[in-house]
């Protein structure tokens, strides 16, 4: 896991903060489909961009409640998907990874070890199924079967940052 040692434990320089947020949940959440992938513990890359150099591709199944969602949606058009990346340490502050010289918090990193384990990807709609709710994408770096929060459509206007 990114972050910390395979064990769970701290690297040097990694902080701790001392309890679980998982025990201070405060909102809830439904899960409104899964990521399929090829992908699972120690075979995933370790990041979207990597993920796209594979070539491989993945899909999100929509449980069909939200199949409806998908309205206005089309092929090649770019989305951020949210998912649930909840099967690693939530307490870590400050990490250590092995890509960056030293400690850093964790609001400047995109591991997955954070207090809310949520992951951002944008990607491109390579496929799109309204009937089934399956959506083609043109690749991820989340393990097989990873829970789906959210789908938004990538909006150049407002998603991409001033100059």
């Amino acid at each position: 896991m990114p972050g910390s040692s395979p064990e769970g434990d701290p690297r040097p320089g990694e902080v701790a903060l001392g309890f679980d947020p998982g025990g201070r949940a405060e909102a809830g959440l439904c899960f409104i489909g899964r990521i399929r992938s090829t992908w699972e513990r120690g075979t995933a890359p370790r990041n979207l961009r990597a993920a796209r150099e594979t070539g491989e591709g993945a899909r999100i199944e929509l449980l069909p409640d939200y199949v409806p969602g998908l309205a206005g949606l089309s092929e090649g058009q770019a989305i951020q998907v949210l998912y649930w990346v909840g099967g690693g340490r939530r307490d870590l502050i400050v990490q250590s990874p092995r890509h960056t010289g030293g400690p850093r918090g964790v609001f400047s990193l995109r591991s997955p070890v954070r207090p809310n384990p949520i992951a951002l990807g944008t990607v491109v709609i390579t496929s799109l199924d309204p009937v089934t709710g399956v959506i083609g994408i043109d690749a991820t770096d989340a393990f097989d079967g990873t829970p789906v929060l959210d789908i938004k459509p990538w909006l150049e206007t407002v998603d991409t940052p001033p100059r």
